[in-house]
């Protein structure tokens, strides 16, 4: 019942990438004037298995959201335990005193896609 906005450079949306049961397409420039759109304009930030470009956007979103600049929930969900590396390694920065603990207070880690939307709404 929820609206989806896709958000994508023009490069993509001329190589025909375009997913097409989005309740709107916006075409930006590039793919900063993407993430700025996707950020700014969110009500909150779905991560789903993903390559480099998913985890770029996941951590920079992580660290807008440290710094106080994103304040919408953001969401990971771990669907076959993908993310359980990253969790680890992120564990391993905690340990050495790199970091806090991001799962504190920067995003929610659920198993499945139907946990997404309890997720959301009890703040990410």
């Amino acid at each position: 019942g929820g609206k989806i906005t896709g958000v994508m450079p023009r490069f993509m949306q001329e190589r025909e990438w375009a997913h097409q049961n989005l309740s709107e397409l916006r075409i930006v420039e590039d793919m900063r004037a993407r993430k700025h759109a996707m950020l700014s304009e969110s009500h909150g930030l779905v991560t789903l298995p993903g390559g480099t470009g998913t985890l770029e956007e996941l951590f920079e979103a992580g660290t807008l959201k440290r710094l106080g600049l994103y304040t919408n929930p953001i969401v990971l969900v771990n669907t076959r335990n993908y993310f359980d590396p990253l969790l680890a390694l992120l564990d391993h920065a905690v340990a050495e005193r790199f970091m806090s603990h991001p799962r504190v207070d920067l995003w929610q880690v659920v198993a499945r896609p139907e946990d997404v939307p309890d997720a959301l709404a009890n703040g990410g």
